[in-house]
């Protein structure tokens, strides 16, 4: 249980504030847990963040797969239904911009754990990515992937930017080209 607290402290912290930003002490201030309960479950800050991006990932992996499969059977709509889950993330008090891509810029080196992490979510939506695109007939559906990955953390990044929810908008209109474009 004072794992979980932790998590979810540190995860809004982190995503508040940045990862290397939050020091261990207010950490535990904020969470009101000794420093022998972070170091009984991570050996470092840097696990911590990995265990905070990881359960993130699948919030949101877990996320577009709902809102894919309520989009119902048609292979286009489970496929744009992604843009409208950004659009729902982009609309909510709580967003401020993408945790992975700020990981990733805050953990430049790519051999570095903390960036591992945030790169394996990215491609973990890729592949979910690529399995639409396959079931909505894309030709090439890895690049279909590719190309849609890099809408989504475009879009990311200008609805931080922006504070608005547009960016979900244009991106949809996009993926909508890109997959008639695909299918030929």
């Amino acid at each position: 249980m004072k794992r979980d607290h932790l998590l979810a402290t540190a995860w809004r912290l982190f995503y508040r504030d940045g990862y290397r930003a939050v020091g261990i002490d207010t950490l535990l201030a904020e969470a009101n847990v000794a420093k022998m309960t972070l170091y009984n479950h991570y050996a470092s800050k840097d696990e911590l963040i990995v265990d905070v991006i990881k359960r993130r990932s699948e919030e949101v992996l877990t996320g577009l797969r709902e809102a894919a499969e309520a989009a119902g059977n048609s292979p286009e709509r489970r496929l744009l239904s992604v843009f409208d889950w950004l659009k729902d993330l982009f609309a909510g008090d709580d967003f401020m911009g993408c945790a992975f891509i700020r990981a990733l810029s805050e953990f430049p080196d790519t051999d570095h754990p903390v960036h591992r992490a945030a790169w394996t979510h990215k491609m973990a939506v890729r592949n979910m990515l690529k399995g639409l695109a396959t079931d909505a007939g894309a030709k090439n559906p890895g690049a279909l992937a590719d190309s849609l990955r890099l809408l989504i953390d475009g879009a990311l990044v200008a609805a931080h930017a922006t504070g608005t929810t547009k960016p979900a908008t244009v991106a949809r209109q996009a993926a909508a080209s890109l997959l008639a474009s695909a299918r030929g």
